[in-house]
């Protein structure tokens, strides 16, 4: 979708235990995302880049790859060489039958 420039990978890439950074909104957040993960809305990363790992990969994940893709090219052109989009985002994760939790104790799923 973006080109060489923003490398992706697929959910059955992914290695357990991957450092996973989910930049979708609190309400898509809170309805279903992968285990472990870490939470980091889009427009709040300019302001909290430092807390995204420069060291071991991650994979920047959102819905369907668009912003996750756009957070990624942010990130690499300012220093960042360690990153990955997930190439369809959290629904090919779930079409993908990796696991999916939900913070409101409600069955997870990805909107």
């Amino acid at each position: 979708m973006f080109g060489p420039q923003v490398p992706s990978i697929t959910p059955d890439q992914v290695e357990p235990g991957a450092y996973l950074l989910d930049v979708r909104e609190p309400d898509e957040w809170t309805a279903g995302h992968a285990p472990g993960a870490h939470h980091l809305p889009m427009m709040e990363v300019p302001a909290r880049m430092a807390e995204v790992p420069t060291d071991g990969e991650v994979v920047v994940v959102c819905r369907a790859g668009g912003r996750s893709g756009q957070v990624v090219a942010y990130l690499m052109n300012n220093g960042w060489d360690n990153l990955r989009n997930l190439d369809g985002g959290m629904q090919a994760w779930a079409a993908a039958g990796r696991d999916v939790v939900s913070e409101n104790g409600q069955p997870a799923r990805v909107i």
